[in-house]
């Protein structure tokens, strides 16, 4: 059957803020986007399909993303290019949506006029906006009106910003209502309800464990209860409200737990994941009463009540909890589990029920909105089918005959409105986001759209093909094996991860093949990453792959989980609770991560720093001292003198982390590191599966960025000549992966970073592969390598990258190459054992940088940044990165590597801290 596709209209808003002081065009461009699809009314495909399409281009199966997967959203979508949506509401007039908005260049709020889909209203720190408030910060959940829709209060992470609504729908008169904090912990006010008089704002308090009664007239606090863990959403029927706890119930003595903000968490023993989830029961009538608990799904997240029935979305169990509020019972429980390969990773995130009986339930990590039959909460709702919406849909509801769905990523980051504006590059944080309207169609067309969604998300039956029976262990081992648990010739595989570059930054000279490099956006050539180079030229260049992080906390989650899984989407408007959730059990997937996989598998772990949570540093261990440590390790052989210890609140991670091997901390050399792996690796040799994190290409610590970089570099190198000049080579596999690209740009797209896969398996010299890939790719090939089952509907979808693979080996070995930039570059006290004398540069690549020092013209900026420098906390045992404010981060990288002698991109000219345009959005890790 054919199916011919409806016309989907996109209208993107191109008002831009900072736009208006530059003189650019405002106003709205309408684009209308056709596109027809042959639909079988089944799965057609997998993400085989992408080929060598790049992330950005609207192709014939919909706009590319860049974590496998397209979208073609139905109905029209209002594309809104000043951040991400963490919630929204609608006005009870159904005439606007007030959105809650982050990573946006200092937008917090978006009023959006739903009359003629046109953003109305900016509110935020920028001095562009329409409205400016105190801060950027913003909760998981809300805004909320008041019963009269005069009020509108927005969830921040001391309490709320309230505003008076005017009668066209924007809003004024800003004031900050605060809750106290309770010690350290601050409120991260979650969703609030109104009494029915608006007098009172009862509002879940998710960082303290309590719901808060709040007097609207005064702003006082009137009452409190005590809660589960991270109390979120809420919602009142009756007498009694209804609060989601993300965290579960409170745990019991002896159990296992793990820790969420100061609350020991209920957790598995091995993933260190929430084993539990509840909601919350507050009597109003009886306010003395104690609170009740009804056992739901994992993570419960939205709550919504119609006719007397509350239903929660259990987000990481993948399903639909349905309450009796007579009973205060659980009375039935839906699936959201679409695809039989996968049974987690949809994570269900909103719930509506229409006025002609269909639920509808917004699938964020399938951009689709699931849709039910639904009559009453006793009798099972009847699954329909799917539609498709843009990327990773968060909140849904009906305004007459109209669906509404809020995308907290919209169309990725693709918006215009950058600093500067160039339209030639793209960064990770040009965030978009969309709100999408559409009439519900009938339940026939819905099955046709079904089938596209599958499409969308390369959904393909026996995608996860599990080896099994008599003979399969004698089967001839190939590299990549179709079948998991089936023979591969590869038994030890090395993951790197790397911290925060894209393609252009390192490869822009290597313009070979498919998208190619862009010199304008090359900041570290072969002067400066001569091992990178090489390896590209003896391995292949992969210029065609994407990192699906915005940053950090996103990037490492997405390899060691093949998911930014829900709870840190959302918590990106504030972070507060935590950034990097290593340590922290609600951002913990129940499937587990790859090494627990790999351990269930049978395959042994070994851990260097990836995914650490801490770390103790001996006294002296500065970076001068370690370099020194480094080159007498190296020359004699002798263990360290400043043994570092680290550890993981995971316990499985905790089990198989080598000690020595520092987490994120860039007053650590990585040649250092690469010491004390190489000496365990001579002594014990590999696992099976090794993964590393090696971060100074970070930048921002004790040397210059140039330095770092060559220091990252020359570990690397290292490490695979180590490797491929042992026993172990013939059945290697190297992957060298950063966690994300966000700290610079990329003229293709953010998202586009550099890989490496190295092997004696692998491609080989001048090879150019131009595939579309992505780090999810990755983690299916290593999944396939050792026989790993996927952790979830997204590496379970994934095609494993096997064209990088050849069934014929090559042993030939890696040279390391000498670093070329000096590593002891910019350090104020040089080491006692010497600066470091670099190798003679490469007369055909651009000069890296021989000094530190400015030109005389330039010394005094220069100074205003090593003052900046000095203020970001990148370097010792609680070194956090993503901190600095990114525009700034960007400048300084490139100012150290051009030598203080030419503007970054777009800039008239070398600006000090608090010139750089974007200098006042602050960095993003920020939790305490």
């Amino acid at each position: 059957m054919h199916v011919a596709r409806r016309r989907r209209r996109v209208e993107n808003d191109r008002i831009s803020l900072f736009g208006r002081q530059a003189g650019r065009r405002t106003g709205l461009v309408t684009a209308g986007i056709t596109v027809a699809l042959a639909v079988t009314g089944t799965a057609v495909a997998s993400t085989q399909q992408f080929g060598f399409e790049q992330v950005g281009q609207t192709t014939a199966n919909g706009l590319t993303l860049a974590d496998d997967q397209h979208i073609d959203p139905i109905g029209s979508s209002l594309v809104i290019n000043t951040g991400k949506i963490m919630s929204s509401t609608v006005s009870q007039d159904g005439t606007h949506m007030a959105a809650a908005v982050t990573d946006s260049y200092g937008v917090s709020l978006v009023m959006v006029d739903l009359g003629n889909n046109k953003v109305q209203q900016y509110i935020g720190t920028h001095s562009g906006v329409d409205l400016k408030i105190s801060g950027n910060d913003i909760g998981q959940e809300g805004p909320v009106y008041s019963p009269d829709g005069k009020q509108l209060w927005l969830s921040r992470a001391n309490g709320f910003t309230k505003f008076t609504v005017n009668a066209d729908g924007s809003v004024a008169d800003p004031q900050d209502v605060t809750i106290p904090a309770d010690g350290s912990k601050q409120a991260l006010t979650g969703a609030a309800v109104f009494s029915a008089d608006g007098s009172t704002l009862f509002a879940a308090v998710n960082g303290q464990n309590r719901v808060v009664a709040i007097d609207t007239a005064t702003g006082t606090v009137k009452r409190s209860w005590t809660t589960g863990t991270a109390p979120r959403g809420m919602v009142q029927v009756g007498s009694k409200l209804y609060v989601s706890n993300e965290g579960g119930r409170p745990a019991k003595p002896g159990e296992t737990t793990m820790n969420s903000y100061g609350t020991d968490v209920p957790a598995d023993p091995d993933t260190g994941a929430a084993t539990t989830g509840t909601v919350s029961v507050i009597d109003l009538a009886q306010p003395s009463a104690a609170v009740g608990t009804i056992n739901v799904g994992l993570h419960p997240t939205a709550v919504y009540a119609k006719n007397g029935t509350v239903f929660v979305t259990n987000t990481a169990s993948n399903e639909v909890s349905v309450i009796d509020t007579k009973k205060d019972k659980v009375v039935q429980t839906i699936a959201t589990q679409p695809w039989p390969e996968a049974s987690v990773g949809y994570e269900p995130d909103a719930v509506t029920l229409t006025d002609d009986g269909h639920l509808l339930v917004t699938l964020g990590r399938a951009n689709a909105v699931a849709v039910y039959r639904y009559k009453s909460a006793q009798q099972p709702a009847s699954y329909v089918g799917l539609l498709p919406t843009g990327y990773f849909p968060a909140e849904v509801t009906t305004v007459g005959k109209n669906v509404v769905v809020s995308n907290t990523r919209g169309i990725d980051a693709r918006s215009p409105v950058n600093y500067p504006p160039p339209a030639w590059y793209h960064g990770t944080h040009d965030t978009t986001s969309s709100v999408e309207t559409f009439q519900l169609p009938d339940d026939k067309t819905i099955r046709a759209d079904t089938a596209e969604v599958f499409k969308l998300n390369g959904w393909t039956k026996g995608s996860v093909k599990i080896a099994g029976g008599q003979g399969h262990s004698n089967k001839k081992p190939v590299p990549v094996p179709v079948q998991i648990g089936d023979p591969s010739t590869i038994k030890h595989v090395f993951l790197i991860v790397k911290e925060n570059v894209t393609y252009d930054q390192i490869f822009g000279d290597m313009q070979q093949g498919g998208p190619g490099g862009d010199p304008r956006l090359e900041v570290y050539n072969d002067n400066v990453t001569p091992n990178q180079h090489a390896l590209a030229q003896q391995f292949g260049l992969y210029n065609n792959f994407y990192d699906p992080a915005t940053n950090s906390a996103e990037g490492h989650n997405w390899l060691m989980q093949s998911d930014d899984p829900e709870y840190t989407e959302s918590s990106a408007g504030e972070y507060t609770r935590s950034y990097d959730t290593e340590n922290d059990v609600l951002g913990h997937q129940s499937s587990g991560f790859i090494w627990s996989g790999a351990q269930a598998a049978g395959k042994s772990v070994k851990d260097f720093g990836e995914f650490q949570s801490s770390e103790t540093k001996p006294a002296g261990a500065s970076w001068q001292n370690l370099y020194c440590d480094t080159k007498n390790m190296r020359a004699t052989g002798a263990q360290t003198a400043y043994p570092i210890k680290v550890g993981s609140d995971i316990p499985s991670l905790n089990k198989v982390s080598v000690q020595g091997f520092p987490q994120f901390d860039t007053s650590v050399p990585d040649i250092y590191k690469e010491q004390i792996w190489q000496q365990d690796f001579e002594k014990n040799g590999p696992a099976n599966l090794n993964m590393f994190w090696l971060s100074n290409d970070h930048t921002g610590g004790s040397t210059t960025a140039p330095a770092q970089v060559a220091d990252n570099d020359l570990a690397v190198g290292r490490m695979v000549d180590e490797i491929s000049h042992s026993k172990y080579w013939k059945d290697s596999a190297i992957f060298v992966v950063e966690d994300d690209s966000q700290q610079w740009v990329d003229h293709v797209d953010g998202h586009r970073a550099p890989v490496q896969v190295i092997s004696p398996w692998t491609q080989r010299t001048g090879t150019v592969d131009s595939h579309y890939y992505t780090q999810i790719n990755m983690v299916r090939t290593i999944e396939q390598i050792l026989g790993i089952h996927p952790m979830n509907q997204m590496d379970a979808a994934a095609t494993p990258m096997t064209q990088a693979f050849t069934s014929t080996p090559d042993d030939t070995p890696f040279t390391a190459k000498p670093n070329r930039t000096s590593l002891t570059l910019g350090l104020s006290t040089p080491p006692s054992c010497g600066e470091d004398t670099p190798a003679p540069q490469d007369p055909t690549a651009a000069p890296a940088p021989t000094t530190a020092k400015a030109p005389a013209a330039e010394q005094q900026v220069a100074a205003q940044w090593q003052a900046w420098k000095a203020q970001q906390p990148f370097t010792g045992p609680n070194a956090k990165p993503d901190t600095a404010a990114p525009e700034q981060m960007k400048r300084l990288e490139w100012y150290e590597s051009y030598g203080w002698t030419k503007p970054y991109p777009g800039d008239p000219e070398i600006y000090a801290p608090g010139q750089v345009p974007g200098a006042a959005i602050p960095g993003l890790d920020t939790d305490g």
